[in-house]
């Protein structure tokens, strides 16, 4: 492959071309203790596999703040913090029309990804397949246009694509009976499984796979469903290895349990204390863990971006100070401060963020969040710097290199780790 593809540069880093099939696998919400428990368990042989003959990072990888799907799954595809990007949140407020906006798609995006280079400048055949649809419409950037290129979710799942993998509709059936719930683990399984068939028919030689959290919201580390779902993972990987693909792992973030010893969501919800205190109307609270998938989660997670009010900006220091003295508080920061400590975009911050404890999350008002659906389930989610710590995995060791010693890994270093140093 490399005889014929170029390198590209992107961001102020080169990527070689894949030599051979090369596999970058996102485990949303793949918190280290699901990888540390299922290998003590003895449940994930082929990650087990790569940790001892291929590649861990020691100490894992960060990821990028905040630590939610959007910003991390573009942070992973452009090798670039959300500063560089732009894309930091699944939900954001538009200053300059004063809308609530949901990201669905590239308009947000700052520059170009490693897949549209690859696929474009690079002449590399590229597969970018994801569970979740918001995320197609983003992965998808500039792959339209290439030759050979292959971008859908399996939410969206076409009925050619069904039958394709085998998990057509049945005669007469409906012809959406077939496509996997978008709350359950099929959801994720349903993208693997298209990663081993693309490899199987040599279709695609740079495969980007991207899965959902549906199970981490709803259980823990070495719970049955957890070590199931982490097990077909496991298996998948290990079909990508003896089909003669290089392949890679990472997450977008952590996860951890929200709840109190009661078992009820330990939730601040910030609008209400603000307006308590300041008045109504003073601040709006933005919480971008919100995306299409809230069922699982209720739209509460770790960080929130408060906006403050025209008519009270005087009070954005007061307002710091005041959510500074909450129990569930660990960092409350100016947007200046803010988008330095966690590289993120200035120009979309709110007036100051908000970042909770390991063992709580943050909302807006009470009355904005449903949490029905948790139905008996602890309140698990993600979003702070409790949960940016993630695995970072490849199937063939590396060389060591002095640039490389000590250094603090990323999630979004995998494409520099598996393209530059795993071929």
């Amino acid at each position: 492959m490399s005889d014929t593809h170029d390198p590209i540069t992107l961001h102020g880093r080169t990527y070689n071309p894949p030599r051979q099939p090369t596999v970058v696998v996102c485990i949303d919400g793949f918190d280290p203790s699901y990888l540390d428990q299922g290998i003590a368990d003895g449940l994930l042989p082929t990650m087990q596999a790569f940790a001892a003959r291929g590649f861990r990072a020691p100490a894992d990888a960060d990821a990028a703040m905040p630590t939610f799907t959007n910003p991390n799954n573009v942070s992973i595809i452009t090798g670039a913090p959300t500063a560089v990007h732009g894309i930091a949140g699944n939900y954001f407020l538009d200053r300059a029309t004063g809308d609530e906006v949901m990201v669905v798609d590239d308009s947000l995006l700052r520059g170009s990804t490693i897949l549209a280079e690859m696929a474009g400048r690079g002449g590399v055949r590229v597969a970018a397949i994801t569970a979740k649809d918001k995320l197609r419409r983003i992965l998808g950037h500039g792959l339209a246009e290439a030759e050979g290129s292959i971008c859908w979710s399996s939410q969206c799942a076409s009925e050619d694509v069904l039958a394709w993998l085998g998990k057509g509709k049945g005669d007469g059936g409906d012809a959406t009976a077939a496509l996997p719930s978008q709350y359950s683990a099929e959801l994720s399984l349903l993208v693997l499984d298209a990663g081993v068939k693309i490899l199987e028919e040599r279709r695609a030689d740079l495969l980007y796979l991207t899965l959902s959290d549906w199970v981490q919201h709803k259980h823990a580390p070495g719970s049955s469903e957890a070590n199931e779902f982490m097990s077909a993972i496991d298996a998948r990987l290990g079909r990508m290895v003896d089909l003669g693909a290089v392949v890679a792992v990472t997450g977008d973030h952590g996860m951890n349990d929200k709840c109190d010893d009661g078992g009820s969501p330990n939730v601040l919800f910030v609008q209400d204390e603000l307006e308590d205190k300041f008045g109504p109307g003073c601040a709006r609270v933005i919480c971008p863990i919100t995306d299409p998938f809230v069922k699982h989660h209720g739209a509460l997670g770790s960080f929130v971006r408060v906006h403050v009010s025209e008519a009270r900006g005087a009070d954005v220091e007061d307002m710091i100070r005041f959510c500074k003295g909450f129990a569930e508080i660990e960092m409350v920061l100016p947007k200046e401060e803010a988008a330095r400590v966690f590289e993120m975009p200035e120009d979309r911050e709110g007036d100051f963020v908000i970042v909770s404890k390991k063992n709580a999350v943050v909302g807006s008002k009470a009355t904005e969040h449903d949490l029905s659906s948790l139905q008996g389930h602890r309140l698990r989610s993600h979003g702070g710097l409790s949960e940016q710590r993630v695995p970072l995995l490849m199937s063939k060791p590396i060389q060591s290199s002095e640039d490389l010693v000590g250094k603090r890994w990323r999630n979004f270093d995998i494409f520099d780790l598996i393209l530059n140093h795993g071929q």
